[in-house]
């Protein structure tokens, strides 16, 4: 390959700063990686070289995933830095009338070189353009923006420009999920079932939850006290396993029984709420039953506790009587756990404290069990 072949695009240009050329146009997802570069973050003996991040391999794998499901929607587009080397020709004629006249129309023309010699540089979309290489379809259409730069030190500029923007908050994720019906990568795909039950524990008047799970969407008049991420952590768990109070209700394949699995929440977390009445309810700082190490502790003992009481004629005594028996031995609202040396208000949603409050609840549990008549 010489660098006298190109690839030739229509494109419009613009420009911004202090002259720079900016370029938007569209490419196939397979010329991405035959005009750009990736250009990793490495060090020699004098100085730092590149500016982006390793491949992050399961990304990858999920978006291409995401790409192979069918025809799918994917406008995001990818940045790049491309070298003085491109040449731009304006089209002829007149422009429409009473166009916007920000940008002029023409064809780009991208000198085409050998890997790590290539005339541009990604900014932004690394895991996009690895992904569209591997895609099935070559041919999916990708919006491209490139701006005009050798120099590596505008390229990080934009690069950690591009990068330092607040991630989307997770609980605005986690309300939006029960209304997406596209294919979901894993990680988001792992919450769009207990981001459903959540929602209906949260509206349903007979919920113990019911206007209690702070929502992304409420009104700053009315917020919740439980943070939805430790109720769904706490189904995503159950859900794992087939032997999980909710896992068994699901059924690859064959769709899951979200009915019983909502049943099994509203038993459970009903008796919880009878159990302890002066502790549901409140603040988190006034109670660490709803704080989230306090749901995601009783989250970890449900599947014992409704499994044991599977064999019992009336489910409901049988969880309620388990939880009675445990309930002189917690302090959500004042105390100290025996065995944790921990005062109530000293526990933390850190990972730490969630296992050992959890560890401790179940070994109680499964003591009191074996000591029961």
């Amino acid at each position: 390959m010489t660098a006298r072949e190109h690839l030739k695009v229509r494109a419009v240009r613009s420009e911004q700063g202090d002259g720079t050329g900016v370029f938007a146009f569209f490419l196939y997802g397979s010329d991405i990686n035959r005009i750009a570069d990736i250009s990793r973050i490495r060090r020699d003996e004098h100085e730092l070289k590149g500016f982006q991040r390793r491949e992050i391999r399961d990304h990858v794998k999920d978006i291409t995933a995401f790409l192979d499901s069918g025809p799918v929607l994917f406008p995001n587009a990818i940045i790049l830095a491309m070298s003085p080397e491109v040449e731009f020709a304006r089209s002829r004629g007149r422009s429409p009338d009473r166009a916007c006249e920000v940008g002029e129309t023409g064809t780009l023309k991208i000198p085409l070189y050998p890997e790590g010699h290539r005339a541009a540089w990604i900014v932004d979309g690394q895991q996009r353009s690895l992904a569209l290489g591997a895609a099935k379809d070559p041919s999916i259409a990708v919006p491209v923006i490139g701006f005009v730069s050798d120099e590596l030190a505008i390229q990080r500029e934009q690069f950690i420009l591009v990068n330092k923007a607040r991630k989307l908050p997770t609980g605005l994720i986690n309300e939006l999920l029960p209304e997406v019906s596209v294919l979901l990568p894993r990680n988001l795909a792992a919450k769009q079932l207990p981001s459903t039950l959540c929602e209906a524990l949260n509206t349903d008047p007979k919920s113990p939850f019911f206007n209690l799970i702070k929502r992304e969407s409420d009104a700053k008049d009315r917020a919740g006290i439980v943070t939805d991420s430790a109720l769904i952590e706490t189904m995503k768990a159950s859900l794992k396993t087939p032997a999980g109070a909710l896992g068994q209700y699901k059924h690859n394949g064959d769709g899951n029984n979200t009915e019983a699995m909502y049943g099994v929440m509203l038993l459970y977390w009903t008796a919880v709420r009878d159990t302890f009445p002066d502790a549901w309810g409140r603040p988190p700082t006034e109670s660490r039953l709803m704080h989230s190490a306090g749901i995601r502790a009783m989250g970890a003992l449900m599947d014992t506790v409704m499994l044991r009481a599977d064999a019992a004629a009336d489910k409901a005594a049988a969880v309620r009587a388990t939880l009675q028996r445990l309930a002189p031995h917690c302090c959500w609202t004042s105390g100290t756990w025996e065995g944790l040396g921990l005062v109530w208000n000293e526990i933390q949603s850190t990972s730490q404290h969630i296992n050992k409050l959890s560890d401790h609840l179940m070994h109680v549990e499964r003591d009191l069990a074996r000591a029961a008549p």
